[in-house]
Formats: C-alpha cells, sequence, structure tokens
C-alpha cells in the first residue's frame, strides 16, 4: 500500500482569491514527498493569479495551487534515489511517460514534450504547498557549495539551458554572433547562460532592451537600445537570434531578429504571447532561416544548470537577479499579500520567497 501525507494547500480558487485546504496525498513507489522551502515568482503565475488568461483556461485549471520555480528539502521517501533530508530542485515537467505509460509516445521526443504530461502550476497543483509528492525522476539533488538563494534560480536557468541546446554546435563555433532580444528576466538568464557556461563573449554578443537601466545589468556583452538602434542600415549580422520578450513586444523583437538575421541563421521564440503575432515569412524564406519553438525543459537540463551553479562566477552573476529581501510566507494571507505586490510591480528582480510551514 502506498504511504499518504497531509498537505497544507494553498489553492487559488478564482483570480486574486487563495483558500487554504489540507489535501491527503499518497506517495507511490518511486516518488518522494518534499517540503518546499524557497520559490520564486513567474510570469505564468501571475497570468493566472491576475486573471489574464482566457475564461476558457482559468475554469480549466482552477482551482490549483501556484508556483513551479523551487527546492526544497525531502520528508518522507519511497525511493532509493533519496534520503529524509535532502535539499532537491523540482523539475516541475512530470513526463508523459511517468503519470500516462498506456500512451504511445514518438521515439526521440524529448520529455518536456511528451504526450500527457503534467506542468506544476498549470493545472496541477505547484510549489505553494507544505508537501509536494513528486516522482524521482523530477528531482535533483543540490551540491553543498549552492546556496538556496542560487539553487531556487534552476528553473528558469534551466529553460534557458533547453533553448540554448538547440543551437549548440552553432555556438562552439568561433565566429558565431549572437543577438538576444529581451531586457528582463528570462533575457538576463538566458545571456548569462550563453556567457559563463558556453563562452560567448562581448566581441560578438549583443543585447538588445527598450529599458537603459536594465540594460546596465549585461555588463558581460555589448548592449543596444531597440528605440534608437538603425535596424535598416545596421551592418552587422547574426547567426543565432533569440527572442526572450513576449507579450506585446514579440512582434517587433521577432520582426527585428529577422532583419538582422544573416543567411541560414537560427531564431529561437522563447517569449509567450496570448494573441497571434505577425512575423516578416519573405525574410525567413529567402535567408533560409530555422526557427526554434522552445518551452519549458527536462531533468536534464536541470542536472546541467545544476552542474554549472558550481561555478563561482556564473553563481555571482545569478545573484545579481536576487532580491534585496525574501518574502516570507507562512499564511494563505502571506502568500496572497506577495502576489497583489507583484501583480503591481513585477520589477525587474525575481521575486523569492520563504516558506515557514
Amino acid at each position: 500500500m502506498d504511504k499518504t501525507v497531509e498537505s497544507r494547500v494553498f489553492s487559488l480558487v478564482e483570480p486574486g482569491v487563495i483558500k487554504e485546504v489540507q489535501k491527503k496525498r499518497a506517495i507511490p513507489a518511486g516518488w518522494v514527498a518534499i517540503e518546499p522551502t524557497y520559490a520564486s515568482i513567474c510570469h505564468a503565475d501571475l497570468r493566472y493569479f491576475a486573471g489574464l488568461r482566457r475564461p476558457e483556461a482559468l475554469a480549466k485549471k482552477l482551482p490549483m495551487a501556484l508556483l513551479h520555480e523551487g527546492i526544497g528539502v525531502v520528508k518522507e521517501t519511497n525511493s532509493d534515489k533519496f534520503a529524509v533530508g535532502d535539499r532537491v530542485v523540482v523539475v516541475p515537467n512530470i513526463p508523459g511517460q511517468i503519470l500516462h505509460p498506456e500512451i504511445e509516445q514518438k521515439p526521440d521526443v524529448p520529455v518536456n514534450y511528451s504526450k500527457g504530461n503534467a506542468f506544476l502550476g498549470s493545472g496541477y497543483d505547484g510549489l505553494a504547498q507544505s508537501r509536494l509528492v513528486h516522482p524521482e525522476e523530477c528531482l535533483v539533488k543540490i551540491p553543498d557549495e549552492i546556496p538556496n538563494e542560487i539553487a531556487v534560480l534552476s528553473e528558469l536557468s534551466s529553460v534557458s539551458h533547453h533553448a540554448i541546446s538547440h543551437v549548440e554546435e552553432k555556438l562552439k563555433k568561433a565566429d558565431t554572433c549572437v543577438a538576444l532580444f529581451g531586457d528582463g528576466p528570462v533575457g538576463y538568464f538566458t545571456a548569462v547562460m550563453l556567457k559563463y557556461l558556453y563562452g560567448i563573449d562581448a566581441e560578438r554578443f549583443v543585447i538588445f532592451g527598450a529599458a537603459d537601466d536594465k540594460l546596465a545589468h549585461f555588463d558581460f556583452a555589448r548592449t543596444e537600445n531597440v528605440l534608437t538602434y538603425d535596424f535598416k542600415n545596421s551592418k552587422e549580422k547574426f547567426d543565432v537570434l533569440i527572442e526572450c520578450t513576449g507579450g506585446k513586444f514579440s512582434e517587433s523583437a521577432l520582426n527585428q531578429a529577422i532583419e538582422l538575421a544573416d543567411s541560414l541563421a537560427d531564431i529561437i521564440f522563447m517569449g509567450v504571447t496570448e494573441e497571434l503575432v505577425p512575423i516578416d515569412t519573405r525574410d525567413i524564406l529567402e535567408k533560409g532561416i530555422t526557427a526554434h519553438g522552445s518551452s519549458r525543459s527536462s531533468t536534464v537540463d536541470f542536472e546541467a544548470v545544476v552542474e554549472g551553479m558550481k561555478d563561482a562566477a556564473y553563481r555571482e552573476a545569478l545573484s545579481k537577479i536576487l532580491p534585496k529581501q525574501l518574502s516570507e510566507i507562512a499564511s494563505g494571507e502571506d502568500f496572497t499579500k506577495v502576489m497583489e505586490k507583484f501583480v503591481e510591480n513585477p520589477g525587474w528582480n525575481k521575486t523569492v520567497m520563504h516558506f515557514t510551514w
């Protein structure tokens, strides 16, 4: 018989309303019960909390516990791979192969694109609960030298790692030039990874953004403001272009990227938008551009990120996006207040929560 555990859940029952509920969860063989300790807020959480998703999507997803970026401590285990007391990073994407083994999967498709998968905080209870029961395949141990505040940044870093993996071989060439669009957190995490884990230096690396104060954080690359840059007459062309803007800025960023793309360039789409985005297909065809859609990540990406975090210079660069103060969470009311504050002003720095259950 499976072990069971009680979980205190901060459940989003409707936009802006968090209700504390108790849920009993089974711990199947190979699964682990984790107490979430630190978590950060994603703009996806904001869209659910603020009711910015389409009504039909909200009706399908709610009620649920938010948050998918986080770490925790093993409290109970039904796995030989993890022991009570282990610090772990939580991989939020649970592959369909685990949840629905009856579904036939196409061979060679990465597990983050598998059929029947589930994602924490997206119609499946996330980290905003006292006990998260999770499969051993979706956990990564945190080495002693990596502090909690850095380890909690693993999820967004892993998304960047998965995106970059599409062009990994191209980045190994010394003459590959890279342009990144977006001066927010997604852009920063991706840019830091390109610099410190892939060795892309400023000579062949340009960040395009719209806010000079945000661009100032990217001191390891060249920066350009899209409001003043002359895209039509630019002589500089790029082999890899990464769009990290999303929302209403996706259209301009993607078309600017297409304009600056060299022949046979690769463009990676990372930004999420609720609206359809028109793009210049003529240039895509004439230049032979390859477009890569990239979303979420899997355990192999988390393992690579955690290994990379052993590098002190990489950790130091990541620490710049941490808040000056952690948000302490002991109740549903605390959680609601932090979410409301985030909706009002997401800011450039990540909002990081510390849970006291």
